[in-house]
């Protein structure tokens, strides 16, 4: 057995050991934090699998902005009297179980049974990539060949903003006015860790981000990975009460929330008016324009996952 054999078989048993105690544990907050060991150890899967985009993902999105959430409401779930709650019976939790499992054997039957080999567009993208200049495969594809269920995916996570905003109480909208009047709460222990971190790791993470937004067109990264970590150091610094979430009704945040998929439009409608196809890039300068639109979806998606998971919660605690 090889050292990178033992490794991966090492790394696969972990993670269905962290899997079955994230599922296990009866503490919520303990079964958090398991959780985003789980998504890192997951990450790491993937760069084993030489997929670091996808690896990147997972620990942005997966194991950061969800474990923040996460964390937060566990936090908020500890100072909440619970009500009694009355716990399944064993004969459910072990039909659950079963059917879990049924469900893992018949996804891993379906992976096995693929034919060899796999289906795949690969080729045909891989041979269309010249066009845009894009030496990163991932982006080449998101931009180029599914450039407009990429627009399109901005566009639902906006409307899951509004929707969000639609469900806050007036009183907060109106608590969120004081803000803008009365000035932004400071923490009131300064020498608090948290404080420390969001005052050392936002300069660093801003950079991080900027460079996987500008390696993301011949490297590992994009969009997506950058906004997720901005908007984590933003969500730091509001967890540490440095700052308060700007008041929803400043133009210039609406117009950032808007920019990626109005940039995106703009330029599909400018591939239609050239008389190729809607989100058609001329050739000439297809490479510009896709950073032109990673650069406003970065913004959209920083300030749009900040706003989920930090303006409602702030909020809420005034």
């Amino acid at each position: 057995m090889t050292v990178a054999l033992a490794f991966e078989i090492g790394l696969a048993a972990l993670l269905l050991a962290i899997a079955a105690w994230t599922i296990t544990a009866r503490d919520a907050f303990t079964a958090v934090v398991v959780f985003v060991i789980y998504g890192l150890l997951l990450a790491i899967a993937w760069v084993d699998l030489s997929a670091v985009d996808i690896a990147l993902t997972e620990a942005t999105i997966g194991s950061g902005l969800t474990g923040v959430l996460l964390l937060g409401a566990a936090a908020r779930l500890r100072t909440i009297a619970a009500p009694a709650v009355e716990r399944p019976s064993k004969s459910l939790r072990v039909g659950a179980a079963l059917l879990s499992a049924i469900v893992a054997v018949a996804l891993a039957g379906v992976v096995l049974f693929l034919p060899d080999p796999a289906p795949t567009l690969a080729p045909a993208a891989a041979a269309n990539a010249v066009a845009t200049g894009l030496d990163n495969p991932i982006t080449n594809v998101l931009m180029a060949f599914r450039a407009m269920d990429t627009m399109l995916e901005k566009v639902v996570l906006l409307l899951a903003l509004i929707g969000v905003w639609s469900l806050v109480p007036d009183r907060l909208w109106d608590e969120r006015v004081s803000v803008e009047r009365n000035g932004p709460r400071r923490p009131t222990d300064r020498d608090d860790m948290l404080v420390f971190l969001a005052r050392l790791l936002p300069p660093v993470g801003i950079v991080v981000g900027l460079y996987i937004l500008l390696a993301g067109a011949n490297n590992p990264g994009g969009a997506f990975q950058a906004g997720t970590i901005l908007a984590a150091m933003w969500l730091l610094v509001l967890m540490a009460g440095l700052a308060d979430p700007p008041p929803l009704s400043r133009r210039w945040l609406r117009l950032v929330l808007v920019a990626g998929p109005a940039v995106f439009l703009i330029v599909g409608l400018g591939g239609l008016w050239l008389g190729s196809a809607f989100l058609a890039y001329p050739v000439a300068f297809a490479k510009p324009l896709i950073l032109v639109i990673e650069c406003a979806m970065t913004l959209t998606i920083a300030a749009t996952l900040g706003l989920l998971a930090g303006a409602p919660e702030r909020g809420a605690e005034r």
